[in-house]
């Protein structure tokens, strides 16, 4: 069986600031788990946590011995590096090979596969800087599949994004359950929680964790969102401008 992912009483802090409070988990290998809550609660840096960008100040993140990647927001770049789709998805393979080592005929087609499963076959060429949002977010979502990682990382994989690139960053999340990988992702979205099979609700520390529908229910979701929620018939509505007006029963 493959191991699971733990995460033992996972404390972070920023200075003063206590961003993560004693998270605890166990995560199977080869599930999909959506990280949710309000903002300042935590979600970019438990995905930071796990993936050892930042250390916690107490408790440990057991992987298990499974190596991870992580998808950032889709941010800015610098239009004085001169780089290509191609460039940016072949980077991945650079832990493999080394810095100065030569990729292979395998890191050259695990690279083209990411490329050709996120549609940017004819911008292959292109560079990154002069994509759009949504090219941009596509392009490093394919970085991070050629990493081949057992476990992938995604901050708000599909925010503010066109409706062809969350169509095919959803196929490719899809297609890495289906081969039994572990996908975490950070989101506002109640509606793509509900799709992963496990949801982890934060607010600094764990609320609940487990299928979504225990995990989102009214008395977890008031504990994490507070006045918030507002009763309408038989729905609970989320009064929040960053998230996706969700609602549950």
């Amino acid at each position: 069986m493959a191991p699971s992912l733990r995460l033992n009483e996972v404390s972070v802090r920023y200075g003063d600031a206590l961003a993560l409070d004693r998270v605890e988990a166990e995560i199977p290998a080869g599930v999909s788990v959506a990280v949710i809550g309000p903002n300042g609660s935590g979600k970019s840096t438990l995905l930071k946590a796990i993936a050892g960008i930042v250390h916690p100040a107490s408790g440990t993140v057991d992987l298990g011995g499974q190596t991870t990647a992580i998808v950032l927001q889709s941010t800015d770049v610098d239009p004085h590096i001169p780089l290509s789709v191609g460039e940016t998805v072949r980077m991945a393979r650079l832990p493999t090979v080394g810095l100065f080592g030569r990729l292979g005929r395998h890191d050259r087609e695990v690279a083209a596969d990411a490329i050709k499963q996120l549609g940017l076959d004819d911008l292959v060429d292109k560079q990154i800087h002069r994509l759009s949002g949504g090219q941009r977010q596509r392009a490093f979502v394919a970085q991070g599949l050629a990493q081949e990682a057992d476990v992938l990382l995604l901050d708000e994989p599909f925010i503010g994004l066109d409706v062809v690139s969350r169509s095919l960053i959803g196929e490719s999340l899809k297609r890495i359950s289906a081969a039994e990988k572990t996908t975490i992702m950070t989101t506002h979205s109640f509606a793509e929680a509900e799709e992963c099979d496990l949801v982890l609700l934060l607010a600094t520390g764990a609320i609940a964790f487990g299928p979504p529908e225990a995990v989102l229910v009214e008395s977890n979701l008031r504990l994490a969102f507070g006045g918030r929620f507002i009763r309408v018939g038989d729905l609970m509505v989320l009064d929040d401008p960053h998230h996706d007006g969700a609602h549950v029963h």
